[in-house]
């Protein structure tokens, strides 16, 4: 063989094996992307290190997408959206527009679908939407329509807009900066306004006249847009949650603190108010002191309540001084010391988890020099922590192989008695005969979360078994041996003589005074509480409001609110004194769902900050500056000029969409010089070029439109750019026509709540349904599918290489 031929043949075998690597980190991080398991910004970083060590991009390239023009006009554009927001110019126009909408439905959907879609072409669509959300909501309060008829056009209206200019979303200038990296001409600034006003006027026409009857009706009344105190609370379903509990004379609970009566949280009700007499005391904190003849005005499920004080009938054992001595004999007791690096240090122990998962029980905590015996779920694992646990061999075996743990000993008497004092918190308590609770199991019921007991042993007949299976269920005379506290047990006998009371309407209206008050507000689109329990964020102690409830995708949630994970798209409905709900206004998590609750913008700005927009546009209109550089300018004007402060500046800045295109623009460069690319272009020719340039585009259309259902729209255009590019090279032709028409079908994500965080914004407030999107969004998208394909060939027909 001749040497160049043996170089050839080498050559094409390193390629396909770099086509091989290219493909398979794809499809990892399609399956990521769609299975949701890992962040969408995590797994972009993770494919630019794969790429790095693999060798398929050099240390350069895999950085490359930080310093790439788009990324940086991404993130300029999002200082410079906020600017305009913060000065009220946006503001301004949307409630101008809405204004003069009149009372007509498809006049009033018309104007803010157009409002939405002309602020969306210089602004982010997300900042224009969360902008525009509260406006709305009180349009549709003082005309009478459901919010539902109203906020998906909104949210439509805004993705429609993005089409209609360079910097209207992230897909275009990805897609300009895909065309300059191979040696095209990129976009200009309007070159997507002849195809995109098109598709935005046939789409809000569509919407107006024809998707709307699809939309959902539902009554005004109960529709999240009602924004009194009297209708959020018939929305939320407060009233028939709302009881008063009446303490009886000489409980047992009187002269306790709120917080050691375990009322809410061992029952998951929420004590709104302190009644005695005339006087009432709204919100009392964990150290308000119960008092005879108080009433407690409460919220929740009393199912819960009535089922945690049956274990009340349990009877305490005053003589197990030979149990004691029993267990001690029999149970295996050691400690353990937490790991460096062990996977427990993630979060708060989970008793029930770790049993489940080491087959033992966690009694206390030893963290020198203080040991922790009570809340152990409420304890923040740290390494060099010493656990004292109960269980056989086989969890000694289990915690010794998981490598969690570096020491693993027997504990002895006198260490238990001396340093844990294990017997001050043991207690045997018995079923007694005939109760109801025969049958039952104590993993069924709350009493083990809320009142920190943990079932070391069951005695029946005599015999005694340690670690019983959570699922048994209770005997007639069994005997259940208990690492708790001893009072607690009173406690929950308190609980159970408290008395119930229906009618509240008297009290309720307390709820709402000249102090308190009561609001709704929404996770905003960049909170960072997603993903955490209530309970972890303290969010009483942290805010100073109670959660009285949750609306999540049409459906209030009233019990039980501590344990729930929050979600983007939540709706919160929070009641507290005024002055702490002023306070929730200026909080980068929470966007208010009315106008009363915003933060009025600076409007003496609102010139500037409009003078500074229009500089950065025609500067880039008329070729005197890149668009990265005008926008990053306009941006530190802004902040020069105290449109925004800078700290302002950094949160406006949507971090994970900028670490999301700039992990995976190394996958594009990798796809282009390993082969990738043009093998993939090369089977798309072998497939339709006979058919000519439209059918190809047609398809590249149709699995870009289909693929934002799962795939982020900034990754999807970075994957297919450098496909559609080679594939327009082997067919001959310029490539601007199929590139532009891959950005409009990744920027038209209207088929789910997760193809866009606009859609996903609307969802709480609107009460929309995953099919509510199917039933506008796939007709709708059909429609800009035909626009965009009449619209090219009349204002980017085919051009030859």
């Amino acid at each position: 063989m001749p040497e160049s031929s043996r170089d050839a043949a080498l050559y094409g075998q390193r390629m396909t094996t770099d086509i091989g690597i290219v493909i398979a980190i794809l499809a990892v991080a399609l399956v990521l992307f769609i299975s949701e398991r890992v962040r969408m910004d995590v797994v972009a970083l993770m494919v630019l290190g794969a790429l790095a060590l693999s060798g398929l991009v050099t240390a350069d390239e895999a950085f490359s997408g930080f310093s790439n023009p788009a990324v940086i006009t991404v993130w300029a554009m999002f200082i410079l959206s906020d600017g305009l927001t913060r000065t009220g110019i946006a503001g301004i126009v949307s409630e101008y527009v809405t204004r003069f909408a009149g009372g007509g439905e498809k006049r009033l959907i018309a104007m803010i679908m157009v409002t939405a879609g002309v602020l969306s072409a210089f602004m982010n669509n997300i900042g224009v939407a969360a902008l525009m959300l509260p406006v709305v909501i009180d349009v549709a309060k003082a005309t009478g329509y459901p919010p539902s008829r109203l906020l998906m056009p909104l949210a439509y209206g805004t993705l429609l807009g993005g089409l209609t200019t360079l910097i209207g979303t992230p897909p275009n200038l990805l897609i300009s900066a895909a065309l300059t990296k191979q040696g095209y001409a990129p976009f200009a600034l309007f070159d997507f306004s002849p195809v995109g006003l098109l598709v935005m006027l046939g789409g809000t026409l569509f919407v107006v006249f024809v998707g709307r009857k699809v939309l959902p009706v539902k009554d005004p009344g109960r529709e999240l847009g009602r924004r009194s105190a009297e209708s959020l609370e018939a929305q939320y379903g407060l009233k028939e949650r709302t009881f008063l509990l009446a303490l009886k004379p000489r409980s047992v609970l009187v002269g306790k603190t709120l917080g050691e009566s375990r009322i809410g949280s061992s029952t998951g009700l929420i004590v709104t108010g302190l009644i005695q007499g005339g006087n009432v005391k709204l919100l009392p904190g964990p150290d308000a002191v119960l008092r005879e003849g108080q009433r407690l005005l409460v919220q929740g499920k009393l199912d819960h309540l009535r089922d945690l004080v049956r274990f009340a009938e349990l009877s305490i054992e005053r003589e197990t001084s030979v149990l004691d001595s029993l267990m001690l004999d029999k149970v295996l007791l050691f400690e353990v010391e937490v790991a460096e690096g062990s996977s427990l240090l993630d979060g708060h122990l989970d008793n029930a988890a770790f049993r489940e998962r080491f087959k033992c029980n966690v009694l206390a905590i030893r963290r020198d020099p203080m040991i922790r015996r009570l809340n152990l779920n409420e304890v923040q694992l740290q390494a060099g922590d010493h656990l004292l646990v109960q269980g056989g061999r086989d969890a000694v075996e289990l915690m010794e192989q998981s490598g969690d743990f570096d020491d693993c000993y027997r504990v002895s008497d006198t260490e238990l008695k001396e340093v844990y004092r294990l017997q001050d918190r043991v207690f045997v308590v018995r079923v007694p005969h005939g109760s109801s609770l025969v049958g039952e199991t104590l993993a069924g019921s709350r009493i083990g979360d809320a009142f920190d007991f943990r079932l070391l042993g069951t005695i029946r007949e005599g015999k005694l078994d340690l670690l019983p299976d959570p699922q048994e269920k209770l005997v007639d005379g069994e005997r259940l041996l208990i690492q708790g506290e001893f009072e607690q047990v009173e406690v929950l006998q308190g609980l159970q003589e408290l008395m119930v009371e229906k009618e509240t309407t008297p009290f309720q209206q307390v709820l709402q005074s000249q102090r308190m008050g009561m609001i709704e507000a929404m996770l905003a689109p960049r909170t960072s509480l997603a993903g955490k329990r209530l309970k972890e964020l303290k969010f009483r102690e942290r805010y100073g409001l109670e959660v009285l409830a949750l609306w999540r995708e049409g459906r209030a949630y009233r019990s039980d609110l501590a344990a729930m994970k929050l979600k983007l798209g939540d709706a919160l409905l929070l009641m507290g004194p005024r002055d702490r709900l002023a306070l929730l206004r200026d909080d980068q998590d929470f966007l208010m769902l009315t106008q009363a609750g915003d933060q009025a913008p600076d409007t003496r700005k609102a010139p500037l900050a409009a003078s500074i927009m229009l500089a950065v546009v025609l500067s880039v209109l008329f070729g005197w500056l890149p668009i990265s550089v005008a926008a990053v300018i306009g941006g530190t004007i802004m902040v020069l000029t105290r449109c925004l402060t800078m700290e302002e500046a950094y949160r406006a800045i949507e971090w994970r969409a900028i670490f999301l295109i700039a992990g995976m623009l190394p996958l594009g460069i990798a796809m282009e010089t390993s082969g990738a690319a043009s093998l993939m272009a090369s089977g798309i020719v072998d497939l339709l070029g006979d058919f000519g340039p439209w059918p190809v585009l047609v398809g590249f259309y149709l699995v870009t439109a289909a693929a934002t259902m799962i795939i982020p729209t900034a990754a999807l255009v970075v994957l297919m750019a450098p496909v559609v590019i080679s594939t327009c090279q082997d067919l001959g032709v310029m490539p601007q026509t199929a590139m532009m028409a891959v950005a409009m079908a990744a920027s038209a994500s209207f088929t789910s709540p997760i193809s866009h965080p606009a859609n996903l914004l609307v969802m709480g407030p609107g009460g929309y349904r995953f099919n509510d999107y199917l039933r506008l969004g796939i007709p709708l998208t059909f429609i800009v599918f035909v626009l965009t394909m009449i619209a090219l060939p009349l204002f980017w027909p085919w051009e030859p290489v």
